[in-house]
């Protein structure tokens, strides 16, 4: 699907003009072999709200950043290898319409397509730029994943003591291994994921229990005394406001897709 770019001086230019729009807050992306398969702005599911992204296709990367000007600047920049990508589509539900998960070992999230067959190809083009890698690399696709937290709007109670009521006094708090949302008591433990972090991170009670009861690390796993105020990376760094009209325009492909899974 994408030998026929990879030494093309167009795939060189579009490479090009993702790094400047980034900047100097990107990291470099145009090495030998890579290419720019597809790019277009879809809705991400934030922690509080849904928002525009713009996502960046490449035959071994999922990149994706907050939209500044559109089509000129972005920044807060993502870069997910395809190796550890897990794709799972979202039935129509309401107002929340073609959407999918894209689930890796260190976050996952959902995000939303503008019409039916913007999902199809989104899905498609990674689906088959994942399969090609992974038949090129000999790797075989993670099986561990990170949870996809429920947003905030969907709980106004802790998910696991179903008392705590929360207000703005009241925190509401993610469960980084199942990504439920729990009061501050409910999730005053940590424990060590390693995919997700150095650092033992904030989880829920049933989780804390499962965890320890599985591990056979000792204390290294997990942090009996951590301080309920230490949010452990809890504040999603993704939730920034996109500024300036985002243009709505169809996502571009540079390649074909055949047989290519949406599952």
């Amino acid at each position: 699907m994408v030998d026929r770019l990879v030494n093309s001086e167009a795939n060189a230019r579009r490479i090009g003009l993702v790094e400047g729009c980034f900047g100097s807050a990107g990291q470099p992306l145009a090495v030998p072999g890579r290419v720019l398969v597809g790019e277009g702005v879809l809705t991400k599911a934030c922690r509080k709200k849904l928002k525009p992204r713009q996502f960046f296709l490449f035959n071994d990367l999922l990149v994706y950043g907050s939209i500044i000007i559109n089509k000129k600047k972005y920044n807060t920049q993502h870069i997910i290898p395809l190796e550890e990508v897990k794709l799972k589509s979202l039935e129509d539900d309401g107002q929340f319409k073609n959407g999918w998960q894209i689930c890796t070992r260190g976050k996952s999230f959902k995000v939303y397509a503008a019409t039916a067959t913007e999902k199809q190809e989104w899905m498609a083009h990674i689906n088959k730029c994942m399969e090609d890698l992974l038949k090129k690399s000999g790797k075989k696709a993670s099986d561990d994943h990170a949870a996809v937290w429920v947003p905030d709007s969907e709980a106004n109670t802790c998910m696991h003591c179903k008392k705590v009521q929360f207000t703005l006094v009241n925190r509401r708090h993610h469960c980084r291994k199942c990504g439920v949302v729990c009061c501050n008591t409910c999730s005053s433990k940590r424990f060590l994921l390693p995919a997700q972090s150095s650092k033992p991170l904030r989880v829920c009670m049933s989780c804390y229990d499962e965890l320890a009861m599985q591990s056979t690390g000792g204390n290294s796993s997990f942090d009996k005394d951590a301080k309920a105020t230490d949010s452990s990376g809890e504040e999603d760094s993704d939730d920034e406001e996109a500024n300036g009209n985002i243009e709505a325009k169809q996502s571009s492909f540079y390649g074909s897709v055949e047989q290519a899974s949406t599952s």
